[in-house]
């Protein structure tokens, strides 16, 4: 074996470990089985199927089609299938109970890195259409996806426990509500001219990220940080969830028919706001970015700002192009992986730095946290770029293609590093909000 496939697979193996000891801390560590097996809301699965379901996944893939091993638990399939059970429904199903859980999770990682051992790796490099079953263990690519896979359920676990009731179970000393002034605003000029958008050569991409094409755009400008909790509080005391001029027909009928009048979890103090966080509650510091709020209400927002969202060409373009050198990027500051001085990723805090941190994760043009922090909405339908071809299978993306999810690009406080880069696209319904959500603005160059 070279020394490169050694290297991948002890990065494999730590990875793996990472996002178990994630799991297992965002369930059977701090939650009883009542707790576990409970549906704390329609919107999400009960803890316990996500516990299972990662470990079902890894099974699918990592044992059975990449150390083509013999199934433990094909007759748990179905119970574990996300298309088969929507999230409302699975608290009915006979699902394992968390000691089971957690024996079939342990067995599973043990057989897992037991075939890593003998598992050929291959050296990474570009796919083509007859290359597919290659490519599936190239640069670990199987592997890669599992790993995203749960970790990405971490973070669907954390939104989980911002739904839950009761006493806060995630250990964490309150942050001390900033009493800065809000951060100057400010917008940064994206000069007309073509720029390549999403990759062909990434292994730890997904499908719905390629392949790498080129996109033409005009000159736009775009905020330097996404909008904070006091410009947000702004549109707020300025009737801008009374006023129909600012929302969409289909934003203004889902704001009435809820009764929505703030953020998600936010609660009217006095003359200003509080807000439920993880079981805690505590004023909104002005100076966050805003979360939890859906497309319409970002949308409304960007209206009465007299800007709109950015789409998700001009996001990614602001993200990772290089005026300087024609290239874009991995990252906004580069092709090195996230460091904690570059954002704010993978429950360093459970919530949102303030606007303006991490200067050294700007991009090139000086766009700030365009990585981390808050998931940011665009204004893009989701749907596959030209020659989208499904990979390696069409669950994970081409099922939600043009059926009205708009794309949320960026990653956000609770996003894993290894499932936040430029290209990497999340989608979701326009009305959600229990997700950690926010948005920036745009808008068009005026014609001199």
């Amino acid at each position: 074996m070279s020394h490169e496939q050694e290297r991948l697979k002890e990065r494999i193996a730590a990875e793996l470990d990472i996002g178990r000891r994630h799991s297992n801390g965002l369930t059977l560590d701090v939650l009883d089985e009542e707790e576990l097996l409970a549906q704390h809301s329609p919107l999400m699965s009960p803890l316990v199927w996500d516990l299972a379901h990662v470990g079902n996944y890894e099974e699918q893939w990592l044992l059975r089609v990449a150390g083509g091993r013999q199934a433990l638990r094909p007759d748990i399939d179905g119970l574990y299938d996300a298309f088969e059970n929507p999230r409302a429904t699975r608290v009915s199903l006979p699902l394992l109970p968390p000691e089971e859980a957690r024996e079939y999770n342990e067995r599973v990682r043990r057989e897992v890195l037991d075939a890593l051992e003998s598992v050929d790796l291959g050296v990474p490099g570009p796919r083509t259409a007859s290359e597919d079953e290659r490519f599936l263990l190239e640069a670990g690519l199987l592997y890669h996806l599992v790993i995203q896979h749960e970790h990405q359920h971490n973070e669907t676990m954390l939104a989980t426990h911002q739904l839950r009731r009761g006493e806060p179970v995630l250990l964490e000393e309150t942050a001390g509500v900033a009493t800065l002034n809000p951060p100057v605003r400010g917008e940064v000029l994206v000069p007309a001219g073509e720029f390549t958008m999403g990759t062909s050569e990434d292994p730890w991409a997904y499908d719905n990220e390629g392949p790498a094409h080129t996109v033409d755009l005009g000159p736009y400008w775009i905020d330097t940080a996404p909008v904070t909790n006091a410009a947000y509080q702004e549109f707020m005391d300025d009737g801008g969830y009374q006023d129909r001029r600012w929302w969409s027909p289909a934003g203004w009928e889902w704001k009435e028919g809820r009764g929505v009048l703030a953020p998600a979890f936010w609660t009217k103090e006095g003359d200003g706001w509080s807000r439920r966080r993880f079981g805690r509650r505590e004023m909104v510091p002005a100076d966050e970015p805003v979360q939890h709020v859906s497309f319409h209400e970002a949308q409304a927002y960007a209206a009465w700002a007299g800007k709109r969202l950015p789409s998700e060409p001009e996001w990614e373009k602001a993200a990772r192009f290089d005026p300087r050198t024609g290239r874009s990027h991995r990252y906004p500051w580069g092709d090195t992986e996230p460091g904690p001085h570059h954002a704010n990723l993978g429950r360093r805090r459970l919530g949102p730095a303030p606007a303006g941190s991490h200067p050294e994760g700007a991009s090139p043009l000086g766009v700030q946290q365009m990585i981390g922090d808050v998931w940011e909405w665009t204004s893009t339908t989701f749907t596959g770029y030209p020659d989208f071809r499904a990979f390696p299978y069409r669950g994970y993306s081409e099922v939600f293609f043009d059926d009205g999810y708009k794309v949320l690009r960026g990653g956000s406080w609770a996003t894993h590093p290894t499932a936040a880069r430029s290209t990497f696209r999340n989608w979701d319904h326009p009305i959600r909000r229990q997700i950690f959500s926010g948005f920036r603005c745009a808008r068009d160059v005026e014609p001199v």
